[in-house]
């Protein structure tokens, strides 16, 4: 068994710690950089120090999820105002998008220099400009991992800038920064949370390590995100959130994802859908065809008896089945509401092209075992 583990250099976790961030930035730098999301009143607090006024860039407000064009275009303001910290205030894209410019910051030449698949793939040479990461949603992990997902929107794809240089130097979970999320954010976050666990916990990557944050982040959503969804104020359901969320980057990181995920690229670059809901749409179906595949070509395969433990965590039933998973993420994603991808677009003319990039994601390449051509168009088909 060979494995290794990677995260943020400091990890801060708790109601109110996000009063700790100015202080913690301070001893970075003189000037920080504040990225937020589209709500930037949850960095309202740090927009009014001293440290961040004294900067000239303006405060980046990520409405979207980021491109090129727009990481390219701040890292020059970045440079040219002599920031050197990054403070990210937001959800997954806020903090992605501050994660690139900060390892952007320190490194020579185009962001596309760094990219796999469509860039240059280059390594990046230098470490990163120091980065807080502060989420105000509870789902994509990205505190606590070495990639930052852009959108290349010429060539209708999302691909990662990676690299172990963008762990955060400091990532602060304050579940107090989710109260109130709308309940669609809420919902497609916490699904890709739960996706995040699950696939983390069946990949063949899996290591004793992620294992236990698996074990510990499925469990927490399964009895939470129901009560964030219907009572977003409640916050011993929000922390419960926040904790799951932030094992989920923590296992994603260190041992992979898998073909639900691998979907998530292509479709993302082609279509105006969240993260999120994409994963959302398709858990089920992904899950089922992964179960029909190891039932029918590999019966001893591990994963599916990690599947029955998911059942078990999921329902809080000792008897329960691997197609108890399929079951429950069915139903949750009904009472949450979550949109098919038809909803954004997509269409059964689209199913060919987007299985054969999926197909070559290295997202897919951790799936518990290959997925078929026909397997993967089902898995769409599905999910429409």
């Amino acid at each position: 068994m060979k494995f290794e583990f990677a995260t943020a250099a400091r990890i801060i976790f708790g109601d109110a710690t996000s009063r700790q961030i100015v202080s913690a930035a301070k001893s970075f730098g003189d000037r920080a950089l504040v990225v937020t999301g589209r709500d930037s009143t949850r960095a309202d607090f740090l927009l009014a120090d001293p440290l961040t006024r004294s900067a000239t860039v303006p405060p980046l407000t990520v409405e979207s999820e980021p491109t090129v064009e727009l990481i390219q275009r701040h890292v020059q303001e970045a440079r040219d105002a002599q920031c050197g910290v990054v403070v990210a205030v937001g959800g997954g894209s806020a903090i992605d998008a501050g994660k690139a410019i900060a390892g952007l910051l320190t490194n020579p030449g185009d962001v596309l220099d760094y990219l796999e698949v469509v860039g240059g793939g280059k390594s990046l040479e230098n470490p990163a400009a120091p980065f807080i990461a502060v989420p105000t949603t509870a789902g994509t992990g990205s505190e606590v991992t070495r990639n930052a997902v852009l959108g290349v929107p010429q060539r209708r794809v999302k691909v990662s800038l990676r690299s172990p240089f963008l762990l955060p130097r400091l990532a602060v979970v304050d579940p107090e920064l989710t109260l109130g999320l709308p309940p669609a954010v809420t919902a497609r976050t916490g699904l890709d949370a739960l996706t995040q666990l699950i696939e983390a916990y069946v990949c063949i990557r899996a290591n004793p390590v992620t294992d236990g944050f698996c074990e510990q982040g499925i469990p927490l959503v399964a009895r939470s995100l129901r009560r964030t969804f219907h009572h977003g104020q409640d916050l011993n359901a929000r922390r419960d959130m926040s904790l799951a969320a932030l094992l989920s980057g923590l296992a994603l990181a260190n041992a992979g994802l898998g073909v639900i995920h691998g979907f998530a690229g292509p479709l993302g670059g082609r279509f105006n859908a969240p993260h999120g809901a994409i994963c959302a749409a398709i858990l089920p179906g992904g899950i089922e065809s992964n179960l029909l595949a190891l039932w029918s070509r590999a019966p001893e395969n591990p994963a599916l008896k990690r599947y029955q433990k998911i059942g078990a965590m999921l329902t809080g039933r000792a008897d329960a089945v691997a197609q108890d998973v399929v079951t429950w993420t069915r139903e949750i994603i009904r009472e949450l509401e979550i949109p098919p991808l038809k909803s954004y677009g997509v269409e059964e003319k689209d199913v060919s092209e987007i299985c054969a990039e999926a197909a070559k994601a290295s997202s897919t390449k951790g799936n518990p075992l290959e997925l078929l051509p026909e397997e993967l168009e089902e898995v769409l088909t599905q999910s429409l």
